[in-house]
């Protein structure tokens, strides 16, 4: 449901996941990999013990 729900606003996931399915990638897949990416950021967030801070590439 995170999954979905980030790909409903905007964001760098909604991106992502638009970017994917454009260059031919099954939604599923691309959903599970979104569903990766929030799972390795909350852990990351645990093991530092600090907030969660988005970094912008240009």
């Amino acid at each position: 449901m995170a999954a979905l729900a980030a790909v409903k606003t905007k964001g760098e996931l909604r991106d992502y996941f638009e970017r994917k399915v454009e260059a031919g990638k099954r939604k599923m897949s691309v959903y599970n990999a979104i569903r990766n990416k929030l799972v390795h950021r909350m852990v990351a967030v645990m093991e530092r013990r600090t907030v969660y801070m988005a970094v912008h590439e240009k």
